[in-house]
């Protein structure tokens, strides 16, 4: 198979980023789109040119933006495991899937979403920790010839 039919099936394929920003924006709007991807340039005076800018610059920001906007925006089915290690404009969708309906998103879902997330890590991290047993707190204090150092390095001013 050619690369040329990789790419043209992939609806990230000859689409500007300047484009697929515009078109986000005006169907979810600035808020929606930092409510779901948590990118500063969509919630600090957010601007298409300044965002463009922005995500020009940070691979890991346009790359959330592009799966966004193939998986959300486009309802494609979620990559395979080994294409979801490819950056979006590098995946392949399979022939025959075509673009679905956008999903409806709203800002309530998004903090609904934001608290699933939270109490999840949340459990992790106590689950993580609860092997975790911190190192004592030893006296550095030298025993060889009396001395009440704390200096862990002391010990060698002991030795006779």
């Amino acid at each position: 198979m050619s690369d040329e039919s990789h790419y043209k099936n992939n609806p990230l394929h000859g689409l500007g980023l300047k484009d697929l920003l515009t078109e986000l924006v005006s169907y979810y709007g600035f808020d929606i789109l930092y409510a779901y991807l948590h990118i500063n340039c969509f919630n600090k005076n957010p601007s298409i040119d300044s965002s463009v800018k922005f995500l020009k610059k940070t691979d890991w920001a346009r790359e959330k933006l592009e799966a966004f906007y193939m998986y959300t925006y486009k309802s494609f089915p979620k990559a395979s495991d080994e294409q979801f290690q490819l950056p979006p404009r590098d995946r392949i969708v399979p022939e025959g899937q075509t673009a679905g309906e956008p999903a409806e998103l709203s800002l309530e879902d998004a903090e609904r979403l934001r608290e699933k997330r939270a109490k999840k890590a949340a459990e992790y991290d106590s689950r993580s920790n609860r092997n975790y047993r911190p190192k004592r707190n030893h006296s550095y204090t030298s025993s060889h010839s009396g001395s009440k150092s704390s200096d862990p390095w002391a010990k060698w001013k002991d030795k006779p």
